[in-house]
């Protein structure tokens, strides 16, 4: 065996040349892998002795795209079109071999080669798109060519990834190796040889090209059956022309149209936010100052509290990964609804193709039910996850510290209480800590983890490790009234029903933010979640009052449930339509602060709603209740609906300029007072020409 360079080794099996790559943990595709690869690839060539060439990957997968420690930095080694020349130059066959994974230009190694086999467990899949990007290096080119024009929209557009049987099916690959991978290529790689050529490159195969140049149409109806999720976002819309030349341009002029349309994702805002927003996440799930004797504790067993929306949720997070959890709830009725809705959350997935009956059965097994809190014993882990008030927190908490084992985490779902003041009340406040979930909790990837005051290291460290486990994108962040995101989306919330008596509409509103990128407006959310209800009967408790919200719910407007709340509801259908009497609600309201409605400019409102957001963010920098900017971009794309593509509150205001928001901000301030006074770090940012990505907060 002939070592090229630390990443490429070179070997041979009788007439078969053998190149093996090894770059752990993914063999990403590092500027050093590149030239080990071509340098590989000529000396293979070069000996006649060699009649085929194998590549394949050690460690636990093929190449998994990109080296993104490369990311943003000036390219080094032979770029990817010179080394697919390498690969396609000559008459010999190459066949990858992929176990693992086979992504992004990983996949398009294998798409350069003349044949394709896998394992069976391989996975596939071209996710530039996630990034604001597409595949660069002839992916959109190569990949129809294989798989049909209808195959190659789904996945490119996507990202996501597919499984061998389904390449297999749809021609990506030539053939699953259910043995020991390196021998059945190299035996594979044999049988091509002796086949004899010629062994076509996939540039040049062109038969499903010819069958998609027959429906013209199909690109426009994926269009419209797909346009309304790609709305704003530049990458699916410009995969889609690649793809286009792909069929309707002969190969090298469609790889220049790739290389073009490539080039202005990778200048563009929004491939920008979202390149920002794959560290972002990747950097929230680092806490520093931890103790290095803080070590995540196993979480074996866990007990939830409450078979409610938020804990029947909960619930299935932990059944999903094999957790057993015991369900507790205080009588028969409820706990018996909360297991029903579980039970038809999973057969619904299944009705989809997501789980099998076998599959049901297990996770429900998982999912012990009681109607007694002593059955807290054993868990390593307690949430409660009952109704936001602050008394029954604190006898749950109470009882639960007389229960739970010792060593056990006693974790709340709330969503905006005071944890230090529920810690309080037990014997260990150090054991506790906040797991806000989001809603619907088996779905919503975010998970809010709030450390309290006396939350010991060991409880963040292990509660972050358990976001991981249970598929969860966790965020560290401190108690506060709101905590993060909750905090900066009353700030909204308070603009935008300022904006309703001032003379704004919710589908005014409601259409500025889905123009932005939001996938609802505020006001679609609140019918869709029953917030006209929960806001009222939160009101009821408290003696508040609000014209609006307390005049819908009195005509018993709850929102969609109802078929009617800010907007009206058609039988069986989702789509928020404007109503008259919601109009006049709203119109009432002003007259009775005495206010004359005007027309708002969309501006304004955009303005009136986002900048506050912003300096509430500010604030609560300022205030350490988050670790780092990024992580509320994190809470708002994840728990809130941000755009990704525009990576988030924070992101969006640097890219706008904090100069340009704050000098805004001073003229709403004298229009509508001092809720729009900048916030300290806002004004400290912009006196030293900086932007929230400098921010640091001090040691």
């Amino acid at each position: 065996m002939a070592q090229i360079n630390q990443f490429a080794s070179l070997d041979r099996v009788d007439s078969v040349a053998v190149i093996t790559l090894d770059n752990p943990p993914v063999n990403a595709l590092s500027a050093g892998l590149r030239t080990g690869l071509m340098e590989a690839f000529r000396q293979a060539k070069a000996d006649p002795a060699n009649k085929a060439i194998v590549l394949i990957c050690n460690g636990r997968t093929f190449i998994a795209g990109a080296d993104i420690s490369e990311f943003g930095k000036p390219p080094q080694g032979p770029g990817l079109s010179d080394l697919f020349g390498a690969i396609e130059g000559g008459s010999i066959p190459v066949v990858a071999a992929i176990h693992g994974t086979a992504l992004g230009g990983g996949l398009e190694v294998a798409l350069a080669c003349h044949y394709r086999v896998a394992s069976p467990s391989a996975r596939f899949g071209l996710p530039e798109v996630k990034l604001g990007l597409l595949p660069g290096a002839g992916g959109t080119q190569r990949l129809p060519r294989l798989v049909g024009i209808e195959k190659a929209m789904a996945m490119i557009t996507t990202g996501d990834m597919i499984g061998a049987k389904e390449a297999l099916d749809s021609g990506l690959i030539d053939e699953i190796e259910t043995g020991d991978l390196r021998q059945g290529a190299i035996a594979f790689a044999e049988k091509m040889a002796a086949k004899g050529g010629p062994h076509p490159l996939v540039r040049d195969r062109n038969d499903k090209m010819i069958a998609a140049r027959a429906n013209p149409g199909v690109f426009d109806e994926f269009r419209k059956a797909h346009g309304r999720r790609w709305r704003g976002q530049m990458a699916p819309n410009h995969i889609m022309k690649c793809l286009e030349a792909a069929v309707n341009l002969p190969f090298d002029q469609g790889i220049a149209e790739e290389r073009r349309l490539f080039q202005e994702l990778v200048n563009s805002d929004q491939s920008k936010a979202q390149r920002y927003f794959f560290f972002a996440e990747r950097e929230a799930a680092k806490i520093p100052g931890l103790s290095p004797d803080a070590k995540p504790v196993d979480i074996k067993t866990v007990a939830i509290i409450g078979a409610g929306t938020m804990g029947g949720g909960i619930t299935m997070n932990f059944a999903n990964v094999g957790i057993p959890v015991t369900l507790i709830e205080q009588d028969q009725k409820n706990l018996d609804r909360g297991l029903g809705v579980i039970r038809r959350n999973y057969e619904n997935t299944a009705s989809r193709g997501g789980l099998t009956a076998d599959d049901i059965e297990k996770r429900m097994a998982l999912i012990k039910p009681s109607l007694k809190l002593e059955d807290v014993a054993g868990a390593d882990l307690i949430i409660e996850a009952v109704y936001e008030n602050m008394g029954l927190k604190k006898e749950i908490f109470t009882k639960l510290d007389k229960f739970a084992k010792k060593g056990a985490i006693l974790g709340t779902n709330t969503s905006a209480l005071n944890i230090d003041e529920i810690a309080a009340v037990t014997s260990r406040p150090d054991a506790v800590i906040g797991l806000h979930f989001f809603s619907p909790a088996n779905v919503m990837r975010l998970l809010e983890i709030v450390r309290a005051a006396k939350t010991a290291d060991w409880v963040v460290a292990t509660s972050m490790a358990v976001a991981r486990k249970i598929n969860k994108v966790a965020a560290l962040v401190g108690v506060c009234d709101g905590f993060v995101g909750n905090r900066i989306m009353r700030a909204r919330g308070l603009q935008s029903e300022r904006l309703l008596i001032e003379g704004a509409l919710p589908q005014q509103i409601d259409k500025v933010l889905t123009e932005f990128g939001f996938p609802m407006g505020p006001y679609a959310v609140t019918d869709m979640g029953g917030g006209i209800e929960l806001g009222w009967r939160r009101r009821q408790e408290t003696g508040a009052k609000n014209f609006i919200g307390d005049s819908l719910a009195e005509r018993g407007r709850f929102g969609q449930k109802a078929g009617k709340g800010f907007y009206h509801y058609e039988p069986g259908s989702r789509a928020p339509l404007p109503d008259p009497e919601v109009e006049e609600i709203i119109k009432e309201a002003s007259r009775r602060e005495g206010i004359e409605r005007r027309p708002i400019p969309d501006q304004e409102i955009f303005e009136r709603l986002v900048y506050p957001m912003i300096n509430e963010a500010a604030k609560i920098l300022d205030e350490r209740m988050a670790l780092r900017a990024s992580d509320i971009d994190v809470i708002w794309v994840y728990g809130y609906g941000w755009p990704l593509w525009r990576g988030g509150p924070m992101f969006y205001a640097d890219l706008v300029g904090l100069k340009k928001i704050r000098d805004r901000m001073l003229e709403l301030q004298k229009l509508y007072g001092d809720v729009f006074k900048p916030a300290p770090l806002i004004e400290r940012l912009v006196a030293e020409g900086k932007g929230f990505a400098d921010y640091k907060a001090a040691a």
